[in-house]
Order: C-alpha cells, then sequence, then structure tokens
C-alpha cells in the first residue's frame, strides 16, 4: 500500500527560503494618474523610496484590455519551461523572458517577460561627437499563447 506524499525542495540556504506567513501591509502607495503631473512624480519618488512599488488608478487602460493582458501572462507563464526559454532575452537581446535574476546573490523566485510597446531606437549616451552607434531594441514574441503580442 503506497502513500501521496507532497514534498518541497529547496535549493535556497534556509535564511532566503519563503517565509509562510501572511503579511498585511496598510497604506501600500495609491497614485492617482489624473493628478497634476508634479504631484504624480513626487508621489511616484515617495513611493519607490518608502515601498519600492505603488498600485496606479486612473490610467486609462481598459477593463477589457487589462483582462486580456492578465489572461495571455497567465498563459505564456504556464507554459513549458523549454516553451518560455525559446525568446529568453540575453545580452544582446534585452528584451523577452527571463528566470534568472538575483538580488543579493541569491536567485529570485520570478520570472518576467519584458517588452516595448515599440521597438526603440536608442541613440548612444557617448560624449564622442564622432560616435554614432545606433541601438535598436525588439521584441520578441512567443508563438504561444496565441494572441500573446
Amino acid at each position: 500500500m503506497g502513500t501521496d506524499v507532497d514534498a518541497v525542495v529547496f535549493v535556497q540556504a534556509p535564511e532566503h527560503r519563503p517565509k509562510p506567513a501572511i503579511v498585511e501591509a496598510d497604506g501600500v502607495p495609491l497614485i492617482d494618474l489624473s493628478r497634476p503631473i508634479e504631484d504624480v512624480v513626487r508621489e511616484i519618488g515617495a513611493a519607490c523610496s518608502e515601498w519600492g512599488f505603488f498600485q496606479v488608478i486612473n490610467h486609462g487602460v481598459p477593463e477589457e484590455t487589462r483582462r486580456r493582458i492578465e489572461w495571455a501572462a497567465r498563459e505564456f507563464f504556464s507554459m513549458p519551461l523549454e516553451e518560455k526559454r525559446r525568446v529568453s532575452r540575453d545580452e544582446v537581446n534585452v528584451l523577452g523572458y527571463y528566470d534568472k535574476e538575483h538580488t543579493k546573490n541569491v536567485r529570485d523566485w520570478k520570472e518576467v517577460f519584458d517588452f516595448n510597446v515599440e521597438d526603440p531606437t536608442l541613440a548612444s549616451a557617448s560624449a564622442d561627437p564622432d560616435d554614432n552607434e545606433v541601438t535598436t531594441w525588439t521584441n520578441q514574441w512567443p508563438e504561444n499563447p496565441p494572441g500573446f503580442r
């Protein structure tokens, strides 16, 4: 007679493992983007330095668009790792999937997919007037899920 056992295997040192506790935070910064730009900039600066994150309201993104984005993100991140890594970012392709980020030399437990609304072209930041280097970043789009793009 067998026994089903769920096991958790940690690859991080005990001090870096997730702590099984519920943390509640009151006062998470809520930034209203319909306010004057000077107020928004000041509030974002304060939220970043005091909290490290914030929530925005009155951003103008329609609810249906947000729902489609959330659906596509859930679909993409639930795919097998090898499928997601087909669009991995690297030194040349700075946009795409990434799951190897480190904070304080400890691997983060997160996955990201970086993209831009438009493919930006960046001029060189060199002080040398003869340096005409131009960099174009190109979005990488996965084949799946359909409609992710």
